[in-house]
């Protein structure tokens, strides 16, 4: 099976589609965090900081075969949960699949909008970090 990111996206709002209950997916976002692969301490500096973030939110890319590879932590729980939603869906992806995505999921399983206006423009530094990675490692390959 193809695992685009239409694909993974699709899997997210199967799964948020078995939760009525907005206090249900809330759990299972933090429970999604809680299954967040460690970030290496080594990483949790300023510079993967992501700006705008209420919470502290380390982002750390690298390339690998030609796929970006995201790696996260975060000091907030939700926020946790949130990052971990994001790298499911957009790591091991294309530098420029993540460039053109628009990420439809974030709305469809209604995420945005149950956010708090802090989390929410968390949110969507998030995904710019993630698409500024993937800019960077494009240029980068073009360059060479």
């Amino acid at each position: 099976m193809e695992n685009t990111i239409a694909d993974r996206e699709a899997e997210v709002v199967e799964e948020f589609g078995m939760f009525t209950d907005w206090m249900d997916k809330y759990e299972y976002i933090i429970s999604l965090g809680k299954e967040l692969p460690l970030i290496e301490e080594s990483k949790k500096t300023d510079d993967l900081l992501i700006k705008g973030c209420q919470s502290r939110v380390w982002l750390h890319a690298k390339m690998e075969n030609g796929k970006v590879v995201f790696t996260a932590d975060s000091d907030a729980i939700i926020t946790k949960g949130v990052i971990s939603l994001l790298i499911r869906v957009l790591s091991g992806q294309s530098p420029e699949s993540i460039i053109n995505t628009e990420l439809t999921f974030v709305e469809r399983i209604g995420l945005k909008e149950h956010l708090s206006p802090t989390r929410s423009n968390g949110l969507v530094s998030m995904i710019k970090q993630m698409k500024l990675y993937a800019l960077a490692f494009k240029a980068q390959h073009n360059g060479q």
